[in-house]
């Protein structure tokens, strides 16, 4: 148990039976009445985002979740195998653990994975990534009165909107939080 002042961003507790990870805190001293913690927690499992109140001295339980480092190794077509970098042992995720962020994984590309008690809890992509466009229709002259932008299908299946001068066989660099083009790598 850890009091509600010694908490901070970045860490992870156990309220109601699920893992948040604390994403703000405030820690508020009104003229009138006690302390309050003000926080802004996200949901681990679903991705969900809450806004909890807690008395200045009040206890929660802490989480302890361990940041480990994996590799993508392959997949087929329903789950997903990594291999821990430190300890060689693999562990398989199903693609909805998954929940989309499967197309932006690549062989033997470095992930990190939150475990919590030997549990995965949480896949962590780099930042950006780059693939290879396998499918691209040619730009067009004086197409640009529609639209400047163009779908494009990348090695991984990812579907997405580039500019149009992004031909097949180019490398773009992709943002993994938002699955937009960021630049011609």
């Amino acid at each position: 148990m850890v009091s509600t002042n010694d908490i901070r961003p970045g860490q992870s507790i156990i309220y109601e039976n699920n893992i948040y990870l604390i994403l703000e805190y405030q820690h508020v001293k009104p003229g009138k009445g006690r302390a309050f913690v003000k926080t802004k927690l996200k949901n681990i499992t679903n991705g969900g985002v809450i806004d909890k109140t807690f008395r200045a001295d009040e206890d929660v339980e802490q989480a302890f979740v361990d940041k480990q480092p994996f590799q993508f190794l392959y997949s087929d077509g329903v789950d997903y195998f990594f291999m821990n970098t430190e300890t060689y042992n693999q562990i398989s995720l199903n693609q909805k653990f998954l929940d989309g962020d499967e197309l932006l994984l690549k062989g033997n590309q470095e992930v990190t994975i939150a475990m919590y008690k030997d549990n995965p809890i949480e896949v962590i992509l780099p930042t950006s990534i780059s693939l290879i466009v396998t499918k691209s229709e040619p730009a067009v002259k004086g197409d640009s009165v529609n639209s400047s932008t163009k779908e494009v299908i990348c090695e991984t299946g990812l579907s997405l909107q580039v500019p149009m001068f992004i031909n097949e066989n180019d490398v773009i660099k992709i943002d993994t939080k938002t699955k937009t083009y960021m630049t011609r790598a």
